[in-house]
């Protein structure tokens, strides 16, 4: 077994079929496995999920549990900036709100952030000490 890794990421959402339309708009292909109360998407070598809120805090053994966000970031790495900026646009045009525009950042990238219609935050940059695979995947140098 690998201990160093994560295969699935959930995301707990207000409003299910309002979670599912905007990451269709954001060309996220839903899954063909999705069930009932919950929405899967491949990634690569994982896969995110959407739950409604109070399901997922009843299916964490703690029902009624107010779950927040913004703590946690999950981040899209892109080869360029101009990448970075469509990304950035098409999740604006999705329904996501800025955080952050794309800027040059401190440790010599360039990144922003938005939010989704839940709060989950994302991150878009362009890290030129991290080169992308092919097919965008990452491997630490």
């Amino acid at each position: 077994m690998t201990p160093q890794r994560v295969t699935l990421i959930t995301l707990g959402v207000a409003d299910l079929a309002a979670a599912r339309a905007f990451y269709a708009r954001l060309g996220w292909q839903e899954h063909g496995e999705s069930q009932e109360g919950v929405a899967f998407y491949q990634m690569q070598g994982a896969a995110l999920a959407l739950f409604g809120r109070d399901d997922l805090a009843a299916d964490q053994g703690r029902p009624g549990a107010a779950l927040g966000t913004g703590a946690v970031t999950l981040a899209q790495n892109f080869a360029t900036e101009p990448e970075v900026d469509a990304a950035f646009e098409a999740a604006l045009a999705a329904g996501a709100t800025t955080l952050k525009r794309p800027e040059k950042v401190f440790w010599g990238g360039y990144s922003g952030y938005w939010a989704d219609p839940d709060g989950h935050v994302w991150e878009v940059a362009m890290n030129p000490f991290w080169p992308l695979a092919d097919d965008g995947s990452l491997t630490l140098p």
